[in-house]
């Protein structure tokens, strides 16, 4: 009897095992995020180096500028450990050129002529009148001979004339004024010690009076400047305004001029630096603090951008210090500027 042959089922194949991911495809998502952060800076500084605003969110980042380092210096990392190495270039590359950027603009020469007067000025926007009672300690303590009053509606206003001004006593710190009247961010005051021709105020959004004043025997044109924010879909408007305190700037270049307030602008933005061709220097470029950031006054000095400025004609003033104060209800901080007026050479 022959034996059965009992027939066994081949064993089941182990599966082979999965193969790794190559280092490529294992950090596409690193270098993917790499080349977005380097895309959007490289957006911003080439429209720094176009000399250009573009358009939203340019305007908005470039007053941000020095903090696009944080971004540049993460896709560097990024780029890095993908290992991809045109990435790293590209980053190095861009690095450099906001590195050369940051640096001040325009020159920092000052006249050279015999001082005739010493004017200090003081800007402070104080955020639709929630900053005036701090503005007037300010002032008391201080005592700037020009002020600077953006964002004072009617009720600050009142309180200016109030307690500094015409209607404070039989004599007023600042017998002279001139103001748009407004409410909300709309209205603005210039206060003086010295007397204060009438000049036509700059056409605005919000109220930006001009005056000339009798600085010891010597005219110097004033203009408040308080133009729109770059707020998306208002970026004509801000041009145009601040194109506006550019052709005042540049109408007269034989008087001594200051222009002073929120500018809503920094030197990164092409339509501010076009107000400085004209002739004009920044008080706080003069004194090598061009990078204090000024708004918003919680997160200042360490985070925030320059945006309240005091300007003055290059031929006819220097500048010996530049303060910058913190003003309970406001999220400005006030700027004050020890000014030389000097005869021109």
């Amino acid at each position: 009897m022959e034996s059965a042959t009992i027939e066994r089922p081949d064993p089941t194949p182990e599966p082979a095992p999965a193969a790794e991911p190559t280092p490529r495809k294992r950090h596409r998502g690193k270098a993917f995020l790499a080349t977005l952060l380097l895309l959007g800076v490289t957006l911003v500084v080439g429209s720094r180096a176009a000399d250009i605003d573009a358009f939203t969110p340019v305007p908005q980042l470039l007053a941000f500028l020095p903090w696009l380092l944080a971004p540049t210096a993460l896709a560097l990392l990024l780029a890095l450990l993908s290992r991809r190495w045109i990435g790293l270039t590209w980053g190095v590359v861009l690095l450099g050129v906001l590195a050369w950027y940051i640096e001040p603009y325009g020159k920092a020469s000052e006249p050279n002529g015999p001082v005739l007067a010493e004017v200090r000025v003081l800007t402070s926007n104080v955020q639709f009148g929630r900053g005036t009672d701090a503005l007037v300690k300010a002032v008391r303590r201080d005592r700037p001979d020009i002020v600077f009053v953006e964002e004072c509606e009617l009720t600050c206003s009142a309180k200016l004339r109030d307690t500094l001004g015409d209607l404070s006593g039989r004599t007023p710190d600042y017998p002279h004024r001139r103001s748009v009247e407004g409410y909300g961010s709309t209205g603005s005051v210039i206060l003086s010690r010295y007397p204060l021709k009438s000049a036509d105020p700059i056409p605005g959004s919000m109220g930006m009076p001009g005056a000339v004043a009798d600085v010891e025997g010597h005219p110097v044109r004033l203009q408040l400047a308080h133009p729109m924010p770059p707020l998306p879909g208002q970026l004509d408007t801000w041009r145009r305004e601040l194109g506006a305190l550019r052709a005042y700037a540049a109408k007269d270049a034989r008087t001594p001029t200051i222009l002073a307030g929120d500018f809503n602008a920094t030197q990164d933005h092409a339509a501010f630096r076009a107000i400085l061709d004209t002739g004009m220097s920044d008080a706080a470029r003069l004194t090598g603090q061009d990078r204090r950031p000024t708004w918003p006054s919680p997160t200042t000095p360490r985070i925030g951008v320059q945006i309240d400025h005091v300007l003055v004609s290059e031929e006819d003033f220097s500048a010996r210090e530049v303060r910058f104060r913190k003003l309970s209800g406001t999220d400005h901080n006030a700027v004050t500027v020890d000014l030389a007026l000097h005869r021109r050479g």
